[in-house]
């Protein structure tokens, strides 16, 4: 074979076989195509697409040019849960205590944020002492022991993946349906979960805008899940404004640790309870959503599911006590008020560009390799349908940086003011199953 002909033949519009796609993951995780054929062959694929035999493929290969995480060592049913990336996204915080309490066991593996998006092992690394380069061993265990472990994700994990996206963020082509969920589902399937719960973000704070461009990524998800044998469930989210009142890593956890309190925001309630719903029914904790939607706020509401955080804090090395006195999380020197341009009813917020504010402010990195500030970030205080006046506090920057003119200013432009009253959001849209 020959990448030149395979390059003219994706060009072409042509349907690349299982043998044809290994050909490519191996030889470019070798070095033997080199980057500019690659990404010749991305941008064919960005323009042509892939059917959902040359998605599972790529999805495969990608699995095997690593390691595959055998998780057998785990008693029931392991159920994986991924975010397709968002604004002020700290589920997966939430989720892994809650569902643990159920007795479901969570072994999660993620990642770090990049650009606009958070990451939960930046949140989680903002407690001091919190260890997430867990060995295999000391991960079987605390799932077997305490339902609960969450790692950074192995180098030795999918890495034609890394590869591929790296250079899929310098030639502009991360937001092809076909290579995203090959992406998302290669790492899922490596990390050795039985099922898998997919949140997919729609709106402006995600990689899909729209809700069509969410539901065919859904659609096409849940089908290479069902192909490869992992249940799979994917529920589509709202993401046309930062998910609860925090965006940052040490604020994120405070936020989340009071929603395992009984105090969170509409939004990350009703994102959180279903998608942990899901997860418990798809383990075999309860027979049907109703049932796990009202079990589990009983578990939150009898104070088990914050136990449980306190718990997962503490056996990875962490102070669980930050949860109770939030105040002992990363602060920032600089608290500085975001004033509403204008009056009337808050009809849209640019989630992206509060992600992005949050970025300058240094709560994020713009490389894998560049450090965060864990105290840095924004609190979201006036959201889609609130009233305010010209001059009202709309959010509060976080900041260790003495130069923050330009993030206030960008979060002033993400907000959009009318006189007439908006209609109440949809938090979750459709569930694809």
């Amino acid at each position: 074979m020959r990448m030149v002909d395979l390059i003219q033949k994706k060009k072409l519009g042509l349907a690349l076989s299982r043998a044809e796609i290994d050909f490519i993951v191996k030889g470019y995780t070798c070095g033997q195509i080199p980057d500019y054929q690659m990404s010749a062959l991305l941008m064919a694929i960005y323009f042509q697409g892939m059917n959902q035999e040359e998605t599972a493929a790529l999805t495969l290969a990608l699995v095997n040019s690593g390691e595959r995480i055998d998780l057998s060592g785990i008693e029931g049913i392991k159920v994986d849960k991924h975010s397709t990336g968002g604004v002020g996204d700290k589920v997966s915080l939430i989720i892994i205590p809650l569902v643990a309490s159920a007795g479901i066991p969570v072994a999660k593996m993620s990642g770090k944020g990049l650009g606009h998006t958070g990451g939960t092992i930046d949140k989680l690394e903002a407690i001091e002492g919190f260890r997430t380069n867990l060995s295999r061993a000391e991960f079987i265990h605390n799932v077997n022991t305490y339902k609960m472990a969450v790692a950074g994700q192995s180098a030795d994990l999918t890495p034609a993946d890394k590869m591929i996206y790296a250079l899929r963020d310098v030639t502009a082509t991360v937001d092809s349906v076909p290579l995203i969920a090959a992406s998302v589902m290669s790492k899922k399937i490596a990390s050795g979960a039985d099922a898998i719960v997919l949140d997919v973000k729609a709106g402006s704070g995600a990689f899909m805008k729209s809700l069509d461009r969410a539901r065919e990524l859904a659609r096409v998800m849940v089908e290479l899940g069902k192909s490869l044998n992992k249940k799979t469930v994917a529920v589509i989210t709202d993401m046309s404004q930062p998910l609860g009142h925090e965006v940052g890593n040490a604020s994120e956890v405070r936020e989340a640790a009071e929603f395992l309190q009984g105090r969170g925001a509409r939004d990350l309630t009703a994102v959180a309870l279903t998608l942990a719903a899901h997860m418990t029914v798809l383990g075999g904790a309860y027979n049907d959503l109703p049932t796990a939607s009202r079990e589990l706020t009983r578990l939150i509401d009898s104070g088990s599911a914050f136990q449980y955080f306190k718990k997962l804090v503490k056996i990875q090395g962490g102070d669980p006590e930050v949860l109770d006195n939030p105040g002992r999380l990363p602060r920032a020197k600089y608290h500085v008020a975001v004033e509403a341009p204008a009056g009337g009813y808050v009809t849209a917020i640019n989630a992206e560009a509060v992600g992005m504010a949050s970025m300058l402010l240094g709560a994020g990195r713009k490389r894998i390799d560049e450090p965060v500030d864990y105290s840095a970030g924004v609190t979201v205080v006036k959201k889609i349908g609130d009233r305010v006046k010209e001059g009202e506090t709309i959010c509060i920057m976080h900041t260790n940086l003495a130069e923050h003119q330009e993030a206030g200013a960008a979060l002033q432009n993400a907000y959009t003011f009318s006189d007439i009253e908006p209609a109440p959001l949809t938090y979750v849209h459709e569930v694809i199953q």
